[in-house]
């Protein structure tokens, strides 16, 4: 009542089917949940009868159940807002329907899929991925804040050769030293190579570039990457060119940027979520870090987030963590006590405000910055930027 608007993000983690043992356990400390048996549904009487009542019509009834749900959240976000809903497999293409009904099919944002703590067995492949439907309230005005992950050596395969440091000779990089840059010869950088030459026709007078005596041709129907020669006198000047046979490579190197930003592939998610200090409490208990990105990308310190499915309270908790206002809410008493006793015990590390008082958390964080150096900037002579991560 009177929050219309009010709401920067919701993130909605619904049972996944109608299925007893998917959704509830008799008690606390017993993980052994027999699906279809009433032994095995909450001690709650209401509860029960809600669930009897709730699923009566089955499919049809869980998603009227989601979509009032849905309603009810668009109301309440920004329209700068974003809606998060977490699924598996078995459910997503009717949810998204739903989705696009409620929000309208253009505010669609992403699917991503997010890798869990274990794979669901079945008789074919194993399942190894849930998936968050993300929508905006209004996709023009969406808040997003691009988020990033630590480069690595193993992760980027196309980091490749290890470069001389005149830029002159270059040889491929053994296992150990693309596992390890750090064990290059001195002066010597892990890079790759990119040709220097892009799609699309360019100026026919400027088809023809000669690097170190050779004459290098990008062809008829390309341009170069820096849109024309003077670009690539800047990209020799910083010794990023380098001639291979007939081809005119640029050399981008591994330390150019130790980030590289996020996607919606996050196969990084599952057990690694967990910490002794913030152990797993429910068998479906969502990965910290699946929440965490969510908040972060779509969230300022001192924004608002409501979870209306609480569960063990992980919404909550990041929220909490970040600086992030929050509501939540259940319909069961237990899943309501275990968020109370977590969030009671929990312990976040300490962070260094914006604001100079130390008061004002809207303000936001002191944030880590790195140099980002593009092609761009060395083909201009320009200084490169810092990226806030």
């Amino acid at each position: 009542e009177g929050m219309s608007g009010k709401v920067q993000t919701i993130y909605i983690d619904p049972p996944y089917g109608i299925r007893y043992g998917s959704n509830w356990q008799m008690r606390l400390n017993d993980r052994n949940v027999k699906d279809g048996s009433d032994d095995n549904l909450s001690g709650e009487p209401e509860v029960i009868k809600a669930f009897r009542d709730t699923w009566e019509l089955g499919i049809h009834s869980y998603l009227s159940y989601l979509r009032d749900r849905l309603l009810v959240a668009r109301e309440l976000l920004s329209l700068s807002g974003s809606c998060f809903v977490q699924i598996s497999d078995e459910n997503i293409h009717l949810v998204r329907g739903v989705m696009d009904e409620v929000f309208g099919s253009a505010n669609f944002v992403s699917l991503i899929p997010f890798a869990k703590t274990t794979g669901t067995a079945t008789k074919a492949l194993a399942t190894e991925f849930d998936y968050l439907i993300w929508y905006a309230r209004e996709i023009d005005s969406l808040k997003y804040r691009q988020l990033y992950l630590e480069k690595t050596s193993t992760t980027f395969r196309s980091y490749k050769y290890a470069v001389a440091p005149d830029a002159k000779s270059v040889r491929p990089a053994t296992k150990q030293e693309r596992e390890n840059p750090a064990i290059l010869p001195t002066g010597w950088r892990l890079a790759q190579l990119s040709f220097a030459v892009s799609q699309d026709p360019g100026k026919p007078e400027e088809r023809f570039y000669t690097f170190c005596g050779t004459k290098y041709d990008c062809g008829q129907n390309r341009h170069w990457k820096t849109k024309n020669p003077n670009g690539l006198d800047g990209l020799a000047r910083a010794n990023r060119l380098i001639g291979l046979a007939s081809q005119l490579n640029y050399i981008r190197y591994f330390d150019d940027f130790p980030a590289t930003a996020l996607t919606n592939d996050w196969t990084d998610t599952g057990s690694a979520g967990y910490s002794n200090t913030d152990p797993k409490v429910y068998v479906v208990q969502t990965d910290t870090n699946v929440v965490q990105r969510c908040v972060l990308m779509t969230t300022d310190p001192g924004d608002l987030v409501i979870d209306p499915t609480c569960g063990s309270g992980t919404t909550s908790y990041v929220a909490e963590q970040w600086g992030r206002r929050w509501i939540t809410s259940d319909t069961s008493r237990i899943a309501l006590h275990v968020a109370k006793a977590r969030l009671a015990t929990a312990t976040f590390p300490w962070y260094s405000l914006y604001d100079p008082n130390g008061e004002d958390v809207r303000q936001g964080f002191h944030y880590k910055k790195v140099q980002h150096v593009k092609l761009e900037h060395l083909a201009n002579d320009e200084l490169s930027e810092e990226e806030t991560l």
